[in-house]
């Protein structure tokens, strides 16, 4: 795998790679990740890279090692400043599901006048495109409105690490969600990437995400197959 070797040091990288893995159960709770050979090679960097990226995972409570039985998932969910609320996709994996990752586009755009990325970014901004597949199945589709101080987002960054770290990676604190929910028809590219018939009722969410100025640094809508399982929002007390 080709890491950027022009921003953040490799280790970092590497251990936002596993853990991004690890919160969406490509290495799941309890068992062993990929050896440390294993990780150099696939990555093609040196022993103590790969060391550091694990340390710092050990020290978060993600990985436990153990002499001669390698490195354990110890923990598969975030750290979160929100404390009480639960990621939606760590709420699936946390039930058994494999949650994967694809970037369809991601580029610059020239917003219109009158929609909602105008009125919070003006004239720019960049788009992100992804869906997330339940199970080896298209579950949800994204699309992704950030602030122009992002455009040096790496598109192999995308594909493998979380959105919002790498947000947090470029010194923009996230300090609050904000979600608004309802049932709509989505696009007709949108159903055809889902996999629903035309006129199908989704549940679609709309996001704000803001830092800790109160400015919007990502606005997104998102369409919800949600006949494959339901939306699930879980708090601790």
């Amino acid at each position: 795998m080709k890491l950027s070797r022009r921003s953040r040091p490799l280790y970092l990288q590497i251990k936002n790679i596993i853990k991004d893995r690890i919160l969406h159960g490509v290495y799941p709770l309890g068992m062993n990740i990929p050896s440390e050979p294993e990780l150099e090679a696939e990555f093609s960097v040196s022993k103590i890279t790969v060391r550091n990226a694990i340390k710092e995972l050990a020290q978060e409570g993600y990985l436990e090692k153990s002499s001669g039985k390698g490195t354990k998932v110890k923990r598969n969910t975030s750290a979160s400043k929100l404390s009480k609320w639960k990621r939606f996709t760590e709420v699936l994996v946390e039930e058994g599901h494999h949650i994967q990752k694809q970037l369809l586009q991601a580029k610059v755009i020239t917003n219109e006048e009158g929609t909602e990325p105008y009125r919070l970014f003006g004239e720019r901004c960049l788009l992100i495109e992804r869906i997330y597949r339940l199970n080896g199945k298209p579950y949800i589709h994204y699309t992704h409105y950030l602030t122009a101080l992002l455009e040096v987002v790496e598109l192999a960054d995308l594909n493998q690490e979380s959105l919002y770290g790498l947000i947090e990676d470029h010194d923009i604190s996230l300090e609050k969600f904000r979600d608004e929910f309802a049932v709509a028809e989505a696009p007709a590219h949108v159903e055809e990437i889902l996999g629903v018939p035309g006129g199908t009722a989704l549940l679609q969410r709309f996001r704000y995400s803001y830092d800790d100025r109160g400015e919007v640094i990502e606005y997104s809508t998102g369409y919800y197959n949600t006949r494959m399982g339901h939306y699930v929002i879980h708090y601790d007390a």
